[in-house]
């Protein structure tokens, strides 16, 4: 590790991975909160992603089934749900929360992607009652984006270190 001018830290060849300088900063209580926005956010488009890329038959990516069923996404979202409920009842320990926090993220992004069709109970995902999923998921990463900043600790806007 070497320390800039700036007094910011880098990684040497010889240095083994750490996490960004601004990672640290974040008081390890708020790990958890912004690890789920984070994947929240980059499983929604990532969804949307492979969704499309399926929809338009350009890729070798298909629709999981079985038996003949479609099994929509929003179902491995709600068992990693239950699954991050239960190791919530079990382990809080600051590293449990962080890697809860990233795979509840993960399971509500599933979930959301695919809201209009659990409102209408429809396939609705490329019609316009699935533009709703779309706002749904932009208005949660605002609303959490916005809150997590507005309430950040000083030590995390000053840059002085939350661990």
């Amino acid at each position: 590790m070497r320390t800039t001018t700036s007094g910011h830290h880098t990684a040497t060849a010889k240095g083994r991975f750490r996490f960004p300088h601004r990672w640290r900063q974040i008081d390890p209580a708020r790990r958890g909160i912004v690890l789920a926005w984070l994947a929240f956010t980059l499983t929604f488009g990532g969804a949307r992603l492979v969704t499309w890329l399926i929809q338009i038959d350009t890729s070798n990516v298909g629709d999981i089934s079985a038996g003949g069923v479609h099994l929509h996404h929003y179902l491995w979202g709600i068992l990693l749900l239950a699954a991050v409920a239960v190791f919530g009842l079990v382990d809080r320990s600051p590293k449990a929360r962080s890697w809860m926090g990233a795979a509840l993220g993960i399971a509500l992004g599933l979930i959301v992607d695919e809201a209009a069709l659990l409102i209408t109970l429809e396939d609705v995902y490329w019609h316009s009652e699935g533009w709703s999923s779309i706002a749904l998921a932009i208005t949660i990463i605002g609303v959490v984006g916005t809150g997590l900043v507005l309430t950040r600790s000083g030590a995390e806007r000053d840059g002085s270190g939350g661990a």
